[in-house]
C-alpha cells in the first residue's frame, strides 16, 4: 500500500543523504576529480544510490498512479456518502419532529385525563352510572386508555432517543469523512512531493556519473582517432615497429593489430590503387565501392565552387586542386585510381555544397583543397573525367572515401541510395586478407599494431606489444566491464592521455568477482563475423579458456591499453610471440 512505498522511499533518501554528505567534498563536484580511485568509489557508491532510488522510485511511481486512483474513487464515495449522510440527517430531524408533535399530543391528552380525573371522583363516577355493569365498564376502559397512553408515551421517547444517537454519529461520521479526506490529500501530495525529489535525486546523479564517464569518452576518442584519413599528397608512411614480424625483445608477447582504419566507407584509396594496378579502369572501380550508381559523363561543369578560407573557383579547378591521392601512382599502374578518385572528389564537392549554392572546407574533414593546382599525372586524371560525377535520385552522390578500409567496407546512404556492404577481396571472406585489394596496392596501414598518437606521441613506448602482466590486466578489465561492474576504473594506468585507472592489483581484485582473477595467459585466438568485425576473442588463462566479446574487447583494449597502444577498427587480431 502507499504507506510502505512512502517508508521505503524515505529511508532511501534518508540513506541517500548522509552519503551524499560524506562525499560532498569529492563527488559533489565530479569534474575536479583527478584520482581515479576516488572517481571509481564516486561511481561506485552513486550507482548504487541510484539504483535502490530508481527501484524504490519507481514503485512509489507506481503506488502514486495507484493511489491516485483510489483518491479519485474515494473522493466519489465521501461525496455520495456525505449526500446520504444529509438526507439522512434531514429524515431524522423530521422524524424527530413528527415523533416530538405526538408525545406533546399525547402529553397534553394525559394532563386532560388527570385534570378530569382529578375533578371526577370515583364516588361521582359511580353514582352517575346506570347500574354497576356501565361503572366498572367505565372504570376498565378509563385504565385501558391510560396504559395505552403510557405504552404510546413510552415508545415515543425511545424513538426520539434513538434518533438523537443516530444524529450524534452521523455528525462523528461527517467528521471522520472530512479528517479522512484531508489526511488522503495530504498522503498524495506528500508522495508527489517524494518521487519528484527522488526523480531530481536520480537525474543529479546520473550527470554527475555522466561527467566521470566523459573522461573515459574523451580517451576513447583519441585513441580511436575519429578521423577521416585520406593518403593526402603523398602515401602513407611505413612503420617496422608497427608490423607483426618486429621483435619487441622479451616474450611471450602480445600485440592487438587492426585492420585498417577510420573510417570504412565508399572507397578505400589502396583499394582502388590495387584494382588498377591489376587492370580494372575508373568505371569498374567506382561500381565496385559505390554499386550501381549512375556515372554521368556530362555533368555540366560551369558551377563555382566556394572554399572555405580560399574564395570561389569553377568546378574543374577545385578538384584540380584537391590533394586526397599521390599523383605518383599514375606512373605506378594506378592511373585509373586517379581517375576514380577525382570523380569521387567531384562528386563529394557537388553533393556537399548542393551544386555550388553552400561552401566546403579545405582540410580532410571535408576534401584537402590547396590554393595551387597540383599538376601532373592528378590533372591528367581530372581532365580526363571532365563531367563524370556520381549521381543518386537526380542528385550528385556524397562519395566517401579514405585510404584502407582493412578488407571490408561498410554500407552507407545519402540521396536515399546506399552503397555495398562487402569484403573488398578476390579471396574468400573467410580468408580475406589473402586476396585483399588493399594489400595489393600495398597499404601500410592493411594491418597495423598502433603505438602512436596522431600527433606522434608515443607515450614512451616504441612498439605495440604487452607482456603477460600489461595483456593479462586488459583482460581482467574486460571480465569487469562485461560482467557489468565497476568500469569507472578501466583507464590505463599511466596518465599519459591525461586519466589513469586503478592498479592492476585493483582490477584484479574486481575480477575476483567475476570470476576469478586472470594471471597469465598461454594462447588468443579471434572470430571474424561475416558483417566485418571481430566477434570474439578467446583467451587461454589460468582459468580456463575465456571467451570476451570482440566489441566489448575492442573498448576496453583501447581504455586499459598503456600509453596510445590501441585498436583503430573493430576488426582486428591478437597476435602472440
Amino acid at each position: 500500500m502507499p504507506k510502505k512505498a512512502i517508508f521505503i522511499l524515505v529511508l532511501l533518501l534518508g540513506i541517500a543523504g548522509p552519503v551524499s554528505r560524506v562525499l560532498a567534498d569529492e563527488c559533489d563536484s565530479p569534474g575536479s576529480l583527478t584520482d581515479t580511485v576516488k572517481i571509481g568509489q564516486c561511481i561506485g557508491r552513486f550507482n548504487d544510490i541510484v539504483d535502490k532510488i530508481s527501484q524504490a522510485n519507481a514503485t512509489n511511481s507506481k503506488e502514486l498512479a495507484n493511489l491516485n486512483t483510489q483518491i479519485s474513487n474515494l473522493k466519489k464515495q465521501i461525496s455520495s456518502l456525505d449526500g446520504q449522510l444529509t438526507k439522512l440527517s434531514k429524515d431524522i430531524f423530521e422524524r424527530e419532529v413528527k415523533k416530538g408533535v405526538q408525545n406533546e399530543l399525547l402529553a397534553a391528552r394525559v394532563h386532560q385525563d388527570y385534570v378530569r380525573n382529578r375533578d371526577q371522583s370515583f364516588l361521582l363516577l359511580m353514582f352517575s352510572s346506570a347500574t354497576a355493569a356501565d361503572f366498572f365498564r367505565d372504570t376498565a376502559y378509563r385504565q385501558k386508555l391510560a396504559q395505552q397512553d403510557q405504552k404510546s408515551i413510552s415508545s415515543i421517547s425511545g424513538e426520539i432517543g434513538e434518533l438523537k444517537t443516530q444524529s450524534a454519529k452521523i455528525k462523528i461520521q461527517q467528521e471522520n469523512l472530512a479528517g479522512l479526506k484531508v489526511r488522503v490529500d495530504e498522503q498524495a501530495s506528500f508522495l508527489a512531493g517524494e518521487v519528484a525529489k527522488a526523480s531530481n535525486y536520480v537525474s543529479d546523479l546520473s550527470g554527475k556519473i555522466a561527467a566521470l564517464s566523459a573522461r573515459q569518452q574523451a580517451l576513447l576518442a583519441e585513441k580511436t582517432g575519429t578521423f577521416q584519413t585520406s593518403v593526402g599528397e603523398v602515401p602513407l608512411a611505413d612503420d617496422p615497429a608497427a608490423r607483426p614480424d618486429y621483435n619487441p625483445g622479451f616474450s611471450p608477447a602480445f600485440a592487438a593489430f587492426s585492420f585498417g582504419a577510420p573510417h570504412f566507407k565508399g572507397m578505400s584509396q589502396y583499394g582502388a590503387f590495387g584494382r588498377a594496378k591489376s587492370g580494372q579502369n575508373a568505371d569498374t572501380i567506382l561500381h565496385a565501392y559505390y554499386g550501381g550508381l549512375e556515372i554521368k559523363k556530362d555533368y555540366p561543369s560551369n558551377i563555382n565552387i566556394t572554399v572555405q578560407g580560399y574564395g570561389t573557383v569553377d568546378l574543374e579547378t577545385y578538384v584540380k586542386r584537391i590533394y586526397e591521392m599521390p599523383g605518383s601512382w599514375g606512373d605506378e599502374g594506378g592511373f585509373e585510381a586517379l581517375k576514380a578518385q577525382a570523380v569521387a572528389a567531384r562528386s563529394y564537392a557537388l553533393a556537399y555544397t548542393n551544386n555550388g549554392v553552400g561552401s566546403i572546407c579545405a582540410t580532410e574533414a571535408c576534401q584537402v583543397y590547396k590554393p595551387a593546382n597540383k599538376g601532373g599525372k592528378w590533372e591528367e586524371a581530372v581532365s580526363a573525367t571532365k563531367g563524370w560525377v556520381l549521381v543518386a535520385n537526380g542528385k550528385p552522390f556524397s562519395a566517401w572515401y579514405a585510404s584502407t578500409s582493412g578488407g571490408y567496407q561498410e554500407s552507407y546512404t545519402a540521396n536515399g541510395y546506399s552503397t555495398p556492404g562487402f569484403w573488398d577481396t578476390t579471396s574468400d571472406w573467410t580468408h580475406w586478407a589473402d586476396g585483399a585489394w588493399e594489400k595489393v596496392g600495398g597499404s601500410p596501414w592493411f594491418y597495423k599494431g598502433w603505438y602512436k598518437t596522431r600527433s606522434g606521441k608515443t607515450c614512451g613506448r616504441s612498439h605495440p606489444w604487452l607482456t603477460t602482466d600489461e595483456f593479462a590486466d586488459i583482460v581482467n578489465a574486460a571480465l569487469v566491464y562485461t560482467g557489468g561492474g565497476d568500469a569507472s576504473g578501466i583507464l590505463p594506468l599511466d596518465s599519459c592521455l591525461g586519466s589513469s585507472g586503478w592498479s592492476r592489483e585493483q582490477m584484479a581484485t574486481a575480477a575476483d568477482g567475476h570470476g576469478g582473477r586472470v594471471t597469465s595467459v598461454s594462447a588468443v585466438t579471434v572470430n571474424h563475423g561475416s558483417n566485418g568485425i571481430t566477434s570474439q576473442v578467446s583467451v587461454s588463462t589460468n582459468r580456463g579458456t575465456i571467451n570476451i566479446d570482440g566489441p566489448a574487447f575492442y573498448k576496453v583494449f583501447n581504455l586499459r591499453a598503456p600509453g596510445a597502444i590501441s585498436l583503430k577498427s573493430g576488426l582486428f587480431n591478437i597476435e602472440k610471440k
